[in-house]
C-alpha cells in the first residue's frame, strides 16, 4: 500500500523507509511463493514395512539387513535372523548367534545366507535345506561377504573380518575348510563387499580391492581426512556394477572405476591374466556433503544417500570421543537424498522413522535390491524391474521405491498441475481408469477457478463415451448457470444422453440472448429424435414480444416449429425474417392459405417469386386484399412498384380480374413502364378515359393521348396532336383511315396545307384512300412543296400500275367465269339416275338388321346418282370425273308422322333436287 503523504505534500524519509521495507517484504513473499511453485517432485515413495516386522521388533532391535532377489534377511541385536518376504511376513527364522548380528550376505542365487556376530562366529545357513556351517574366530566379526557363486561352486568361499583386523578368505578344500588371511595389521575390518572376482573392504586406513582371479590386491583408496571414527559412523561400500565401486565415509563420497582384462574360463571361473595387463584404477567422481552418510545405494545414473543431519547443539561434537546420550532426544529426521555424481540434489525426503529423536548416524542402515535383470533408461525402469530400498532403524523398516507413473500423476494433481497430469495419462503412462479420475479432478479444478469455457472444451476428451458422466456434468453446468458454454461439446451419439439433458441444454441457451446464434446452429445440427421440441418452444414463446427476442431466436423457434409439425407458425416467422427459402417452404408444405397476411414481407423478400404466387392463388387471396396490404405498407417499401408488378401480372393472366384497379394501373404504367401503357389502354375497357387522359397529359405521353382522344371521340384533337406534336403524317393517315370519317380526311388535309412537307408526304400515302387530284386542287397557289415533281411522277406511276393490275385481275376473273360455266353446262347435260335408299333401309329394319343403319339421321336422304351419257358412252367424262355420285339432301321429313299413319303428305318418292345445283356442288 502506498504511504499517506504528509500535510505539506512532501513525503519524509521515514515514510520512504517504511515503503522500502514493505517492498522488501513483498519480494521475500514472492520468492517464497516461487520456491513453493518450483518444488521438485520426489523420486521415491515410501512405505513402512508391515507384516511381521512390528511384532518382531517389539521385543528386539534391528541391527542389519540384506536383500536377495526373492527374500529379505533381517538381523537383530538378539542374534536372530528373520527371513521375510517383500511384504514383511516372516518365512523362516534362525538363531545362530548369541550376540548382535553385525552383517548379513546372500549369494547371487539367494540359496544361502551368511551372518557374523559379536560372539566371534560366522554362520552360513542354507535356506532350502538343513545345511548349516559355523566358523569360530573368537573375536567379534563385523563384516561378511559370500562368493556370489557360492551355491554354484564347490569351493564355498566367503570373506569375513572383524575387530582382530584380519580379513579371512575361507575356502573349502579336500581336507576341509581353510582360512587365508588376505590382509591384516591396519585395524578392524568394518565392511566387505564381493562382486564377480573383486573383493572390496574398508579398515581404519582406507579401502582396498582384491582380485581373486589373480590373487592380487589391485588398489588402495585412503580414508578421507577428518572422517569420524568407525565405531561412531561406519564406512559404506556398494558395487554399482562389475567395475564401479561407490565409497561413502563420513561426509565424503568417491566413485571408483576398476577395469580388468580378466576372461572367463569354460567352466565359468575367471582365468588369471598377468598383473601388467590390468587397466588403471580411476576415481571418476568425488565430492563432500553437508551431512553424514548412514547408507548409500545406486539409483540408475545417480545415487541414493541416507543422510543424517546432526543437531545444531553438537554439530562439532557429534563424532568426538564421547558419544552423546540417546536420552538427549535432539536428533532430526533422517533424509533420503538423490544426488548426481556432481553432488546435484535431485530430491530430498525426510523420513518419519519411529524414535528418530534418539538415534545416531550409526543406528541407521540402507540396503537395496540390485536385481541382475534391472533395466534403467532415461530415469525410468522397465515395469517390474524397479529397485527397492530398505531403510533400517532400530525399531522400524521403511521401504523406498521409485515413483511410478501413477505416483507422478497423483503428485501433479496434488500440486495443481492438472494439465500435465492429463497429458501423462493420455500418453499411456498409467491405467486407463486414471483418465476418469484425472479428468474429474481437472474439471473440478477448472470449475473452482471459474474457467468454465476451458472446462467445457475438455469434456469430450475427459468424459469420452460415458453417458452418465456427461449427464452429471450437464446438470452441474446447468446448476452453475454456465451450461451454454458446454452445449457445443455435448455428444448426440456415442454416447446418446437422455432427452432431458438435451432439453435442459437448449432451454439454457434460449434463455441467454448472447447464445441465441448458438441455439440456432444447435437446433440445426442436433437430430430431432434425441429431444422433445415442446419444452424448448414453451421456453421461447414468452420472449416473442419482448426486447430479448432476436432474429436468431426467431429462426430457431421456426426450426423448432417445423420439427413439431407447426408449419403455419414456422412460415409466419420465416416470412417476418425474410428467409429466402420461404417460397420453397410454402410449396413443400402447401401453405397457400397462410400467405394471406404476409403479402408485404413476401414482396419485399422476392417480388419475382411473390407476384406469381399471389396471381396463381387469387382465389385464396383476392386482388383487393393484395392491393390493400401493399397500399398500407407505403412507409416500409416501394409499395407502388410492387403493386405495379402484381397488377401487370394479374392483367396478363386475366384482364378482368383486377378491373376495379385499372384506373390505378394507368398511373402505375405511366410511372414504371410507359411502353406497356398503350397496349394496356387498347386492351382494357375498365378505366376512366378522362383520368387516363389527364395522367397521359401530365406525363406528356403523346401517343397514349391520341389513342384516348380517339376513343373519347375527339378525333380532330387527336389528329392535331399527331400532326403538331408528333409530326408523323404516316401515323396521321393511319389514324384517319381507322376512323372511317370523311370529314376527318378534310381536317387532315386542312391541317397539312400550311405545311408544305406534310403536303408532299400526304400525297405519297393517300393513294388508295383519296384521289390525289383532289388534294392537288386544294393546294393554294404559290405553295412550294418539296420534291413535288418526283412525288407527282410517283403518284402517276403508282396509279398506272394499280390500273394495270385491276385490268389484269378483271381479265382473269372473266376467263374463270367462262370456264366454269362451260364445265357446269357439260355436267348438266348428263342424265341422272335417282334411287330411294330410305325404302331399302326401312325393309332392312323390318328384317331385324336395323341396328346397323339406325345411326343415320331420319331427315337425311341419300340418293345414288348414275350418270349415263348419250350414245352409250362410259361413266367417266372427259375431265375424269365419275358420273355416278351420291347426292345427300339435308332436309327434315315427317317420317315419324308417316309411320304413325298421319294424313299429311307422304314422302314415298325421292326428293328431286335441282340438277344444275347438284352438279355445281359436285364440281
Amino acid at each position: 500500500m502506498a504511504p499517506i503523504p504528509p500535510d505539506n505534500g512532501v513525503e519524509g524519509d521515514d515514510e520512504r523507509d517504511e515503503e522500502e521495507e514493505e517492498e522488501e517484504e513483498e519480494e521475500v513473499e514472492e520468492e517464497e511463493e516461487e520456491e513453493e511453485e518450483e518444488e521438485e517432485e520426489p523420486r521415491l515413495k515410501y512405505q513402512r514395512m508391515g507384516g511381521s516386522i512390528p511384532t518382531l521388533l517389539a521385543n528386539d532391535v534391528a541391527s542389519c539387513i540384506a536383500v536377495a532377489e526373492r527374500m529379505i534377511a533381517l538381523g537383530t541385536h538378539g542374534g536372530t535372523i528373520h527371513i521375510l518376504d517383500f511384504l514383511g511376513n516372516q518365512v523362516k527364522e534362525f538363531s545362530p548367534h548369541t550376540a548382535a548380528v553385525n552383517d548379513l550376505s546372500f549369494d547371487i542365487d539367494g540359496e544361502y545366507i551368511g551372518s557374523c556376530s559379536d560372539d566371534g562366529s560366522v554362520v552360513i545357513n542354507s535356506l532350502f535345506t538343513d545345511e548349516k556351517m559355523k566358523f569360530e574366530y573368537h573375536r567379534p566379526m563385523k563384516a561378511i561377504a559370500l562368493d556370489p557363486e557360492y551355491a554354484r561352486k564347490s569351493s564355498r568361499r566367503f570373506v569375513a573380518g572383524g575387530l582382530a583386523g584380519h580379513l579371512y578368505l575361507n575356502t573349502k578344500r579336500w581336507l576341509g575348510f581353510k582360512d587365508q588371511v588376505l590382509h591384516s595389521g591396519e585395524g578392524p575390518i568394518h565392511v566387505v563387499k564381493w562382486r564377480s572376482s573383486l573383493i572390496a573392504w574398508a579398515n581404519d586406513a582406507g579401502v582396498k580391492v582384491y582380485d581373486t582371479a589373480n590373487d592380487q590386491r589391485i588398489t588402495f583408496i585412503e580414508r578421507p581426512r577428518g572422517s569420524p571414527r568407525p565405531e561412531l559412523l561406519l564406512p559404506h561400500l556398494v558395487w554399482q556394477d562389475d567395475t564401479l565401486l561407490v565409497i561413502a565415509w563420513g561426509t565424503s563420497i568417491k566413485i571408483t572405476s576398476i577395469e580388468t582384462n580378466q576372461a572367463r574360463a569354460a567352466n565359468g571361473s575367471y582365468r588369471p591374466v598377468p598383473v601388467s595387463s590390468m587397466n588403471q584404477v580411476d576415481i571418476v567422481a568425488s565430492f563432500s556433503t553437508s551431512y553424514f552418510i548412514s547408507g548409500i545405494a545406486p539409483f540408475g545414473d545417480s545415487l541414493v544417500v541416507l543422510a543424517y543431519i546432526p543437531g545444531e547443539e553438537d554439530g562439532e561434537k557429534e563424532f568426538s570421543s564421547s558419544v552423546p546420550s540417546r536420552q538427549q532426544g535432539n536428533a532430526q529426521r533422517p533424509e533420503v537424498r538423490i544426488v548426481t555424481w556432481n553432488n546435484d540434489e535431485l530430491s530430498t525426503d525426510a523420513l518419519p522413522v519411529h524414535g528418530f529423536e534418539h538415534y545416531k548416524a550409526k543406528d541407521y542402515s540402507l540396503a537395496h535390491a540390485p536385481f541382475s535383470g534391472s533395466s534403467y533408461a532415461g530415469g525410468q525402469w522397465a515395469e517390474g524391474d524397479e529397485p527397492l530400498y530398505y531403510i533400517v532403524s532400530p525399531k522400524d523398516v521403511v521401504i523406498a521405491k521409485p515413483r511410478d507413473t501413477e505416483d507422478h500423476i497423483a503428485w501433479l494433481l496434488q500440486h495443481g498441475a492438472h494439465e500435465k497430469a492429463l497429458a501423462a495419462v493420455e500418453a499411456g503412462q498409467g491405467r486407463s481408469e486414471l483418465l476418469d479420475e484425472v479428468g474429474s479432478r481437472y474439471l473440478d479444478h477448472l470449475i473452482v477457478e471459474r474457467k468454465y469455457a476451458e472446462a467445457a472444451s475438455l469434456c469430450p476428451k475427459l468424459l469420452r463415451g460415458s453417458a452418465s458422466a456427461w449427464e452429471r456434468w450437464v446438470f452441474h453446468f446447468a446448476h452453475l448457470r454456465q451450461l451454454p458454454v458446454l452445449v457445443p461439446y455435448i455428444p448426440t451419439e456415442n454416447p446418446r444422453l437422455r432427452d432431458t439433458a438435451y432439453e435442459v441444454a437448449l432451454v439454457a441457451i434460449a434463455s441467454n440472448p448472447s447464445f441465441h446464434k448458438e441455439l440456432l446452429s444447435t437446433v440445426r445440427s442436433w437430430p430431432p429424435v434425441i429431444y422433445s421440441s415442446l419444452p424448448v418452444i414453451s421456453a421461447i414463446e414468452p420472449q416473442l414480444n419482448t426486447s430479448s427476442m432476436t432474429d436468431a431466436l426467431k429462426e430457431a423457434l421456426a426450426e423448432l416449429y417445423v420439427i413439431d409439425g407447426q408449419y403455419e407458425k414456422a412460415f409466419s416467422l420465416y416470412a417476418d425474417l425474410m428467409n429466402p427459402n420461404v417460397f420453397a417452404f410454402i410449396e413443400k408444405h402447401n401453405l397457400y392459405d397462410s400467405i394471406r397476411e404476409k403479402v408485404v414481407p413476401l414482396m419485399m423478400l422476392d417480388c419475382k417469386e411473390a407476384v406469381p404466387l399471389f396471381v396463381q392463388n387469387k382465389d385464396l387471396i383476392t386482388p383487393s386484399e393484395v392491393v390493400k396490404q401493399l397500399l398500407n405498407a407505403s412507409d416500409k417499401c416501394d409499395s407502388r412498384y410492387y403493386l405495379h408488378l402484381y397488377l401487370h401480372s394479374l392483367f396478363e393472366v386475366n384482364p378482368h380480374a383486377g378491373k376495379i384497379f385499372h384506373d390505378m394501373q394507368v398511373e402505375l404504367y405511366a410511372d414504371y413502364d410507359s411502353k406497356m401503357l398503350l397496349p394496356f389502354l387498347r386492351s382494357s375497357q375498365h378505366y376512366t378515359l378522362e383520368k387516363a387522359h389527364e395522367i397521359c397529359t401530365r406525363r406528356d405521353l403523346v401517343r397514349e393521348q391520341v389513342f384516348i382522344l380517339g376513343r373519347m371521340g375527339n378525333a380532330k384533337q387527336a389528329l392535331a396532336i399527331i400532326i403538331n406534336k408528333l409530326g408523323d403524317i404516316e401515323e396521321a393517315v393511319e389514324f384517319v383511315n381507322m376512323q372511317h370519317d370523311d370529314e376527318l380526311w378534310e381536317e387532315l388535309i386542312q391541317q397539312c396545307l400550311h405545311k408544305p412537307e406534310m403536303v408532299g408526304v400526304l400525297l405519297e400515302h393517300t393513294v388508295g384512300n383519296l384521289d390525289p387530284l383532289y388534294i392537288v386542287n386544294m393546294v393554294p397557289n404559290g405553295l412550294e412543296i418539296p420534291r413535288l415533281r418526283d412525288r407527282l411522277v410517283k403518284i402517276v406511276t403508282n396509279y398506272r400500275t394499280e390500273t394495270s393490275l385491276r385490268h389484269g385481275c378483271n381479265d382473269i376473273l372473266k376467263a374463270d367465269i367462262v370456264n366454269l360455266l362451260v364445265k357446269y353446262y357439260n355436267e348438266a347435260k348428263h342424265g341422272i339416275y335417282l334411287s330411294n335408299e330410305e325404302d331399302e333401309a326401312r325393309a332392312k329394319r323390318n328384317d331385324g338388321r336395323t341396328s346397323q343403319v339406325i345411326e343415320k339421321s331420319p331427315g337425311v336422304r341419300s340418293m345414288e346418282v348414275n350418270s349415263k351419257p348419250k350414245g352409250g358412252a362410259s361413266g367417266i367424262n372427259g375431265s375424269g370425273i365419275t358420273s355416278q355420285e351420291r347426292v345427300t339432301d339435308y332436309g327434315y321429313d315427317d317420317s315419324d308422322e308417316d309411320e304413325d299413319g298421319d294424313d299429311g303428305p307422304k314422302m314415298g318418292g325421292s326428293r328431286m333436287c335441282c340438277i344444275l345445283c347438284t352438279t355445281a356442288s359436285g364440281a
